[in-house]
């Protein structure tokens, strides 16, 4: 059939869930398809069946595609590991790291690669819904973009352009990004959606029709704000910036809010647990002091998370709580910065060194070049479950001993202290199924829900594929891609 790309007007106007809807619409339709986004940020990622990571709303979309991950989805994933660094992987795999003076010139030199995983996609589906990242507006990134423009023009693949009104200013924003076009990659957009309408669309009749004449371009629909959305995980930390509804009696998880903080969907199903208020702490503010848990999250950068940890005085906060027998969970950089220190004396991570840990486990953290991807299957609290490891480095001491987890029935994973009030994990995503997190929420002495997130989200999916079904013109849309090049 052929492919579609979506674009945006800006960062976190909705094309993540906008392709995840349209992948599931389609596949509910009978079609084959998969999703793509040739490059990525992000630190939230997950592991494919080829041994790689792609970034984690491509895992979506390909669930939502009921298809299998695959490192072709996202060829290029850059992640943040520093202020103007990040680490580049390139077909699931580290190729080494681009700062901001090498950026341009190193993304252009990978499109053979992107366009390589492309033309495999194409191979194996009917249809393949791309997903654009940033803005194509951001004309000062245009030389040598393979994101936006640059892969839309060089795959010949049409693009639609979303635009945010919840944010305010969606006419001017989708406007104003065909007035700064060129001429030749504005003709690759060929209609707009508008996303996350409140209230009733007979309202915006007349600037939708404004759009359509000022840009030249015809809508593809206006889409209602998807409820279902907040089910599922989420790739952008921005999110991470809005507070949470307090539930009254709740058991409270707090979680801080790393400069580096990645994969922190691992905390979306206690999030969905009705008996439990997470508590995501932004900078500035203390870790509450009534909280049951503190969960210390995954991170890009676990030294430099480290310094900015103690800069807030979060180690202050995390070391009262133990000392009045509150309970500590620690997941991959989460569980290195529990441990008596954390060296990189290869300089991974930036500058080489060696920092003091929490203390809160009795083993050190070195971290080495070899980079663990692997899925796996293992058995904690006496209850089975399933995830992945994502992580550079090596932990060993005393209190590995009592190792958290069984990986693949011979692997120890992580580490307990005697007292069993802390616990440190690589495994990421274990917390999905209903066993081990009942388990979880158990040992600090609360129910569960019972619930299966991985059906959760599945659910919210179908849901969000229903509502882009009554709102968008899926018909005109798939017509639209049967006529790339």
């Amino acid at each position: 059939m052929g492919a579609l790309m979506v674009q945006g007007t800006g960062s976190d106007v909705g094309k993540s869930v906008l392709v995840a809807g349209l992948c599931r619409a389609a596949a509910n339709r009978g079609l084959r398809v998969l999703p793509f986004k040739p490059q990525n940020m992000s630190n939230n990622a997950a592991v494919t069946a080829d041994g790689g990571e792609i970034g984690r709303a491509q895992a979506l979309q390909a669930l939502a595609c009921r298809a299998e991950l695959h490192t072709d989805m996202n060829p290029v994933l850059l992640k943040p590991q520093a202020d103007h660094t990040s680490q580049l992987v390139v077909h699931g795999k580290v190729r080494g790291t681009l700062g901001s003076g090498n950026f341009r010139m190193g993304r252009a030199a990978l499109l053979p690669e992107v366009l390589a995983s492309w033309q495999r996609l194409r191979a194996r589906a009917d249809l393949v819904l791309v997903e654009g990242a940033g803005s194509p507006a951001e004309i000062n990134l245009r030389a040598g973009d393979i994101a936006n423009m640059g892969f839309a023009r060089a795959a010949g693949v049409p693009v639609v352009l979303v635009g945010d009104i919840d944010r305010g200013g969606v006419i001017a924003a989708l406007v104003g990004t065909r007035a700064v076009l060129d001429a030749e990659d504005a003709a690759m957009i060929k209609g707009f959606v508008i996303n996350k309408f409140r209230g009733d669309v007979a309202l915006f009749e007349d600037g939708y029709r404004q759009i359509e004449a000022r840009s030249g371009w015809r809508g593809f629909g206006v889409v209602p704000w998807l409820a279902a959305s907040a089910r599922l995980p989420s790739e952008d930390a921005v999110v991470l910036e809005r507070h949470a509804v307090p539930r009254p009696g709740a058991l409270r998880i707090a979680c801080p809010i790393l400069p580096r903080i990645a994969n922190f969907d691992d905390l979306d199903p206690l999030k969905g647990e009705s008996g439990v208020e997470l508590v995501m702490v932004p900078p500035g503010r203390p870790i509450p002091a009534d909280c049951a848990l503190i969960v210390l999250p995954g991170s890009k950068a676990t030294l430099a998370d480290m310094a900015a940890l103690r800069a807030q005085g979060w180690d202050i906060d995390i070391l009262a709580h133990h000392r009045r027998g509150g309970r500590i969970l620690g997941i991959c950089g989460g569980y290195q910065m529990l441990g008596l220190t954390i060296a990189d004396p290869l300089g991974i991570e930036g500058p080489s060194g060696e920092v003091a840990g929490l203390g809160l486990l009795n083993a050190t953290t070195v971290l080495t070049p070899d980079k663990a991807l692997r899925r796996v299957q293992g058995q904690a609290m006496g209850q089975a479950f399933t995830g992945f490891e994502m992580h550079m480095g090596e932990t060993q001491g005393p209190d590995c001993a009592r190792p958290f987890a069984l990986l693949d029935g011979r692997r120890a994973d992580g580490a307990m202290d005697a007292a069993g009030q802390v616990i440190g994990s690589y495994v990421h995503g274990a917390l999905g199924g209903p066993g081990l997190r009942g388990a979880l929420l158990a040992w600090l002495g609360a129910p569960s829900d019972g619930a299966d997130h991985d059906a959760v989200v599945d659910a919210a999916l179908d849901e969000i594929a229903q509502e882009l079904e009554r709102h968008m013109d899926i018909d005109g849309l798939l017509a639209l891609a049967a006529h790339d090049a």
